[in-house]
């Protein structure tokens, strides 16, 4: 491969293992990547996420001699450029690399011209820059868009920036909640009606697609249009044309379609329940937008924008954040996501009033006794009081959690990683020695993969 690559005049480095390859991608500005999967320490698709998160990702080519359905979705999905399967000629590879190479010059042109007005959008882990990056996408073309995501994932906040950094821009965004309005007004309110059309309708009325002429029709909870408007909306889809309800005639509006989801669209269209022609409509571009608990690492930057924000809100002076507060919400599930921590924020900064500084004290009592419960959980792995009957726990890993443990809530805690990573390394050493270093019954205890297992060690900087 390296001399394939240079013999057509690119520059080229190389690396046999995936910390090694790591290492230099960090280190270096590269175009194109060509990835293998299986490599000696471990999974090259795993740090796929790392790679999409710098600030100018490179193109990434996925070359396997490994391939499997569910990596090539996960490659995908993670969005690399191509998965190509070994082995596969020297004409495929110069031809992929040239398209790579090409399009990763031209999207670096169209983003030099390009600066994203991100306001309120938060966040700092590979895996929400991934959605950044399909943001930026949507924003440059005016295709449909459709947004998936669990409540309160910021599904809305996405909508309304792409339509801020659109060309549309200065025309109206304009929201549809399907989920809160009868299948008899969300008809009325999509297309308008005419006065004496029904009961109540004391005047004409334009709708919402006709107000978002020029700009966006934003459709939130579409996953709830009842089935027998959808081949409706369809055609106003296709064709950009409506009629209000009690008129004879047709009316036009050029607006740009983005829609938004909690629900699972395909699934419902296996089940009946959503039209398969209407979903390849919507989701031109598809952005997923991860729940908050897979993103812990931006839980500190949220807090701190809208702890600004509420402090301005309020008329207060800016305030602080005590040692144990973030790892207190780091700690803690967010089945309601980002809109359920910006309303504990706000709990947090009314309970605080004047104080200056946020401590976990001022984080709902509630909050705190599940963080409390999942950390005991955590430490004593879920186990339960033990029966008198009970054996006693075994004194080796007594003694790691003693070493581990001992005297934790007595001085200031670690980050939740440095936690997890002392806790590993022990686990590791101890295992080690239990195992008397053999590799097959260390293996069967930890249940751990060997590259994965290899992987730890070096890690960590043990030795067999």
């Amino acid at each position: 491969m390296e001399s394939l690559i240079t013999r057509l005049t690119h520059s080229c480095a190389s690396a046999h293992t995936l910390d090694a390859g790591h290492r230099m991608i960090r280190e270096g500005n590269y175009d194109v990547i060509f990835l293998d999967v299986r490599l000696p320490d471990g999974n090259g698709l795993d740090i796929l996420p790392d790679i999409m998160a710098l600030p100018d990702p490179p193109e990434v080519i996925i070359l396997t001699g490994k391939g499997d359905p569910d990596g090539a979705e996960l490659a995908i999905r993670g969005g690399v450029w191509d998965y190509l399967l070994k082995p596969s000629s020297i004409r495929e590879i110069s031809l992929t690399l040239g398209r790579a190479l090409k399009y990763h010059e031209e999207k670096r042109g169209r983003d030099a011209d390009r600066n994203l007005d991100l306001n309120g959008v938060v966040g700092e882990s590979p895996i929400i820059k991934v959605s950044f990056n399909l943001l930026s996408q949507a924003a440059r073309s005016d295709s449909n868009v459709l947004i998936t995501g669990e409540t309160g994932t910021g599904k809305e906040l996405f909508a309304s920036t792409i339509h801020a950094n659109s060309k549309r821009k200065e025309a109206k965004f304009v929201v549809v909640d399907c989920a809160g309005l009868t299948e008899s007004l969300l008809e009325s309110t999509l297309y308008g009606h005419r006065k004496g059309a029904f009961t109540g309708a004391q005047a004409d009325r334009i709708g919402l697609v006709k107000l978002a002429d020029g700009g966006t029709l934003f459709l939130d909870e579409v996953g709830e249009m009842p089935l027998s408007m959808q081949k409706a909306f369809l055609r106003v889809l296709q064709e950009r044309t409506f009629r209000p309800v009690g008129d004879t005639r047709e009316q036009t509006s050029n607006f740009r379609l983005v829609a938004a989801t909690n629900r699972d669209l395909e699934e419902m269209v296996e089940k009946g329940t959503f039209r398969s022609d209407l979903l390849y409509r919507l989701k031109t571009m598809h952005i997923h937008l991860p729940p908050l608990k897979d993103r812990p690492e931006d839980i500190r930057p949220l807090c701190i924008y809208r702890v600004h924000q509420l402090c301005r809100q309020y008329g207060m002076p800016p305030k602080s954040f005590g040692s144990d507060f973030h790892p207190a919400l780091e700690n803690y599930d967010w089945p309601g996501n980002v809109r359920e921590l910006f309303n504990i924020l706000e709990r947090a900064v009314v309970t605080a009033g004047n104080e200056k500084t946020l401590y976990a004290m001022h984080l709902p009592r509630e909050l705190r006794v599940q963080v409390a419960k999942a950390q005991i959980e955590r430490m004593t792995g879920g186990a339960r009081q033990p029966e008198p009957e009970a054996a006693p726990i075994p004194e080796p890993v007594r003694k790691i959690g003693q070493d581990i443990f001992e005297d934790i809530f007595e001085q200031e805690l670690p980050t939740l990683r440095d936690f997890k990573s002392t806790a590993e390394k022990v686990y590791l050493g101890e295992l080690i020695r239990q195992c008397d270093g053999d590799l097959p019954r260390i293996l069967e205890v930890s249940k751990l993969s060997r590259s994965h297992f290899y992987s730890l060690l070096k890690k960590y900087g043990l030795t067999l």
